[in-house]
């Protein structure tokens, strides 16, 4: 595995259980979303700074894209 392979399960699962959800609706919900690539992509900036910000953009994302399928 890579380290952003690695890394991008860290960060679904640490999202998950701050979510106080299971890995895979979160994983479902970034699906259907079409951000599970964005975020994956993300590795560069998300690994090197705080967890929380990370958790932080990802919830601005999610809205954001929530608020554009209504």
């Amino acid at each position: 595995m890579t380290k952003e392979t690695i890394f991008f399960i860290y960060l679904l699962e640490r999202f998950a259980e701050y979510k106080n959800k299971p890995s895979y609706e979160v994983l479902a919900e970034w699906d259907a979303l079409e951000l599970t690539d964005f975020i994956y992509d993300m590795y560069e900036i998300y690994h090197c700074e705080r967890l929380q910000n990370a958790f932080d953009d990802i919830d601005a994302l999610v809205n954001e894209k929530r608020e554009g399928k209504k």
